[in-house]
């Protein structure tokens, strides 16, 4: 029986390892190419469940309705604005400085 014994520092390839002219390059095994085919597999079964729809148009226009989602949407927008400051306009600033002639 014949040990082998494995270098714990050895030295890489130079630059980066997976690309370049001294890349390290993995070898193709039985398992590799097993993994890689059940891969594909799973792959091909997920991408022909996505080809049909899961709900109807019908369905699916209706289930925001059902969940009143843009009545949720909308109050917590007004809720947003009312922690917001109100719009102040430049009239309104200045409105101090106005002086009512008497004279007129």
């Amino acid at each position: 029986m014949k040990l082998t014994v494995i270098n714990l520092f050895k030295k890489t390839v130079n630059g980066h390892i997976f690309r370049g002219k001294n890349r390290l390059v993995k070898r193709v095994t039985p398992g590799s190419v097993e993994m890689l085919r059940r891969d594909y597999e799973q792959t091909e079964r997920n991408m022909a469940l996505l080809l049909k729809p899961y709900l109807t148009l019908e369905e699916s226009s209706g289930h925001a309705k059902e969940l009143n989602k843009k009545e949720q949407v909308v109050n917590k927008w007004r809720v947003q604005q009312l922690k917001m400051k109100p719009h102040v306009t430049i009239s309104e600033r200045l409105d101090h400085l106005n002086v009512k002639n008497v004279w007129d």
